[in-house]
Formats: structure tokens, sequence, C-alpha cells
């Protein structure tokens, strides 16, 4: 199973700490912003399964950046973490977007629990119906490798599929150049070179261009993003 990503955003070290270890020891890749500037900027630019979130941080508190985070995806699991107790904090998490609320002290068990049990329903939301991946009106048959939006066949070609296929797996996500090397090409990062840029323009003149709604987007200095609302 593809390792899942888990963004940390909490401004107390010693519980960031302690929480990256815990879930590192669980298999889990784990990325810790200490406030919420920093938090927004890395969930835009790195693809992530689950977010925890303090809600007291510096920069931006944890209500409104759950809130922009739901903004640019509606599906990704959001954990509330916080010593904020009252059913007034809790109705206020609920309502910026958070999936649950989490009080401080915890039980790292039951956290791991929670997490575990977040992660299955969204795997289970995300799963293929006959392996047909659909992003607004684009379609892309994982077994006939057959791809059109709404009654138009589009020919790709093998790598074009797979990089398509990775943007419909990561609809509503940023992604960087560099998770798109190494998950659609296997390779590290190399500044030096546009390949990336080039297979995302042969994408766009062919699912985009004839098409009065643009599914790929660019978001400068970050990536790039399929979006299903246009």
């Amino acid at each position: 199973m593809e390792e899942r990503k888990i963004l940390i955003v909490e401004d107390e070290k010693k519980i960031a700490a302690a929480l990256k270890k815990g879930l590192t020891e669980n298999g889990y890749y784990v990325e810790v912003a200490y406030d919420g500037l920093i938090g927004k900027k890395l969930f835009l630019s790195h693809p992530y399964d689950l977010i925890i979130l303090d809600i007291n941080l510096p920069g931006l508190n944890g209500y409104d950046l759950c809130k922009q985070i739901r903004n640019h995806n509606q599906q990704i699991p959001v954990i509330m973490l916080t010593a904020m107790n009252t059913t007034e904090d809790k109705i206020e998490g609920f309502d910026a977007g958070a999936d649950d609320y989490v009080i401080k002290p915890f039980e790292f068990k039951e956290l791991l629990v929670r997490i575990r049990a977040l992660l299955k329903r969204i795997m289970n939301q995300q799963l293929p119906t006959g392996n047909i991946l659909k992003a607004a009106d684009l379609e892309m048959n994982l077994d006939t490798k057959e791809v059109k939006r709404g009654d138009q066949p589009i020919l790709l070609t093998a790598k074009e599929f797979q990089l398509l296929e990775y943007f419909m797996r990561n609809r509503n996500r940023v992604l960087s150049r560099a998770d798109i090397a190494e998950r659609v090409w296997d390779i590290d990062f190399d500044t030096k070179t546009n390949v990336i840029d080039v297979y995302v323009n042969y994408l766009r003149k062919k699912i985009d261009k004839n098409f009065a709604t643009r599914l790929i987007h660019t978001q400068v200095g970050m990536g790039y993003i399929l979006k299903e609302n246009g």
C-alpha cells in the first residue's frame, strides 16, 4: 500500500515531535509546520492524505486555516487537536470543516484509531466504480485505457495517460513538479528540466483546449492542480 502522508500543524514543538515520532513508527510519512501560514503553504504545495491541526496557531489560526483548506479540497480529512474543549469550540471547529475534534491531553492510541478510520473512509469514497475515474465531465477507464470528455474520445500516449491518472487521483490538490516527477517518472526532480511542463501542456491541448471549462490550472510557484469545478 502507498505510504500515507500526514501534515501536522502544531506550534507546541514537544507535542509535534511526539506525534511525528509515533506516526512515523506506525508507517506514516509526516511533515510538521509550527504556524498556520507555513501549514497553509505546505498544504498548497504538497499532496497530503490527512491533516492534524491545532487551533491556537501563530500566523493563521486553525479555524481560518481549516476553512482555507476546505476552499481548496473538500475531501481531505482534517483532525483538530486542541485544548479548547467547550461545545462552542467544537461547533466552530466542525463548522470550519473539521472531520474530527480531539481534546488535549489525549491518548495517542485513540488518535491513531481516529486517523485510521478517517483514512479508511476517504479511501473507500475514492475507490473507482468499475475502474472508472471521473473529474467533472472527464472520464478515464483504467481497464480499457480509454479517455473521454463529455462524448468526445481523447487519445493519449502512455505517459500522458499516467500523468492524467495521477492528476485525477489527486483532483483538487496542488501537485508540485517534484511530486509529479517522483510519482509519474520515478525520478528525483531535476530543476533544469521542463519535461513536466511540456507534458502538462500536451494534456491541456487534448483535454482543455476545445472545451469551455478548463480543468488543469497552474498554481504559480507551486505546481499544477486539476479542478473539478474549473
